[in-house]
Formats: structure tokens, C-alpha cells, sequence
């Protein structure tokens, strides 16, 4: 297990690595002067002044302008939330200006998802899209990730409804899997998969411990979704039959009517 060091972290927040090295030698020494700093951390005085300039530009360090001027680290609790502070006004900036970009149309095409986040970001954009139905077949830690999300789509009146492996005291209607510990013990990692509208959907496997993406796909096909959904719909038939439980709705796919079915089997479809 890799162990994260302060300078590390800092490198990851965008930090400069004499950067990183400045600033945490001035948390440790305390108030400094810069050919102290220079010295304590090996740089050369002219990149550890300018770096210290840019720190200060950041609000990283405090600047005392005396007779000898002296640097000083802002604490981190400060420094954290001047960051998130940056990056939440850069982000808005960002969607506002994103937004004018026009998407294209939907391509029916598969692509590759590689990364846990990207895994999660994109469940929670296809979540948060959704107009008509959401089916969902995930494991606890994901479904822990998700529920909040889903619990939204749920409020909004989107119709939602997945298969569970462990009993949830959630609002979301869920169908706990009889077969549950067998699959918990036998599946290769953490199963996440999300149908949305019959429109998209998502199929990713995480290793156990949550940290990698051993397979992840993600499709805008109404064709592949429309399978998707029929399957998943199916399972979580069998395991409300088995379990004696009711369902929410009906989820087949002629049942609830995605408007990925229409989009399907509309005349212009078979062009």
C-alpha cells in the first residue's frame, strides 16, 4: 500500500515540487527566512524566492515585509479550503462555458471506461439524466456511493428499482438477491451496473477493494440498453418471486416502457 506523503499530497493539489518542499519545511521550521529555506530544502535562492513569490500569490504563506523578510506557512485547515473555494468558482466557470458546446447526437457505440471515478461519474451523470426509469444491479459498496443519487431520481418521480446484495434501509425500492453471499463470494469484485430509459447503460466490475476498474463499459445504443434493461428486469423478477416481495412497479421492458423502446422500434430505426 502506497503511503501518501505531505509533499506528495500537495503535488497531487497541483503544487510544484519545490513548492511542495517549501511549504512543508516551513510547517515544520516555522517562521523562516528564505535563504534558510534555500538552504534547509537545497535549491538554489533565486527558484526557492520566486517560488516562494508564487506560494504567496496562492495564499499558501504569510509574508512578513520587516528588515529581513521572513516567510511563514498558512495553516493547512486555511489552505485546503482556499483551494476547494478556487476550484468550485473554476468549476462553475468551466460548466458555464462547456454549456455552449452542443453535444452531438447519440452514436450507438461502446466505450471503455478505465478508473473507479470515471466508473462512478458516469453512473451518477446517467442517473441524474433519466426521465422515465432507472434499473440498477449493484453491490454494497457502490450502492452505498449511488443511493443518495438514486434516492434523488427517486424523488423526482423517475421510477427506480434494483437488486441488492445485502438488506438496505433505504428509500430506493431494492430486491435483495437470494443467491447474495454466494455471488459476494464467488464474483471477481464489485459488480456495478445501471440502465437508464432504455437509452444507456453501464457495466463495470471494481476490484474488491474498490481502488481499480478490472472491466468498465459504457453504451448510448438503445439497442444493447433495451437488452440490458429486459435482462436485469428479469433477475429482479426472479428474486422478488423467490423472496415473496412485491415490486415497486413492473420493470420488464414492454412493462415500463423506457423511451429507449420507442426510440427502438420506431419506423426511422430501421433505415
Amino acid at each position: 500500500m502506497t503511503t501518501t506523503t505531505p509533499e506528495t499530497a500537495l503535488l497531487e493539489l497541483g503544487f510544484t515540487e519545490i513548492e511542495a518542499l517549501l511549504f512543508c519545511e516551513l510547517t515544520r521550521l516555522g517562521p523562516s527566512t528564505g535563504y534558510r529555506l534555500a538552504k534547509a530544502v537545497g535549491k538554489a535562492a533565486a527558484n526557492t524566492y520566486q517560488a516562494l513569490e508564487t506560494l504567496a500569490q496562492k495564499g499558501a504563506v504569510l509574508v512578513d515585509e520587516g528588515e529581513s523578510k521572513t516567510w511563514r506557512a498558512a495553516p493547512a485547515t486555511e489552505l485546503i479550503a482556499q483551494l476547494s473555494a478556487r476550484f468550485e468558482q473554476r468549476s462553475r466557470s468551466a460548466l458555464t462555458a462547456l454549456a455552449e458546446l452542443k453535444a452531438p447526437e447519440a452514436e450507438a457505440r461502446l466505450y471503455t471506461l478505465r478508473t473507479p471515478d470515471q466508473v462512478l461519474a458516469r453512473a451518477r451523470g446517467m442517473i441524474a439524466a433519466a426521465k422515465s426509469v432507472l434499473l440498477f444491479d449493484l453491490f454494497p459498496g457502490p450502492f452505498e456511493l449511488l443511493e443518495p443519487d438514486l434516492a434523488q431520481a427517486a424523488a423526482r418521480g423517475v421510477r427506480v428499482l434494483g437488486q441488492v446484495y445485502t438488506p438496505v434501509n433505504s428509500t430506493v425500492p431494492t430486491i435483495s438477491q437470494p443467491t447474495a453471499p454466494a455471488q459476494l463470494a464467488a464474483w471477481p469484485g464489485l459488480q456495478v451496473t445501471v440502465v437508464a430509459d432504455g437509452i444507456e447503460h453501464l457495466s463495470a466490475l471494481l476490484s474488491r477493494d474498490g481502488r481499480k476498474c478490472r472491466h468498465g463499459v459504457w453504451s448510448d445504443s438503445p439497442y444493447l440498453a433495451c437488452l440490458h434493461h429486459s435482462g436485469l428486469a428479469a433477475e429482479i423478477g426472479l428474486g422478488a418471486h423467490a423472496r415473496g416481495e412485491p415490486l415497486a412497479f413492473d420493470p420488464s421492458l414492454f412493462g415500463s416502457h423506457p423511451p429507449g423502446l420507442d426510440a427502438l422500434t420506431s419506423p426511422a430505426s430501421g433505415d
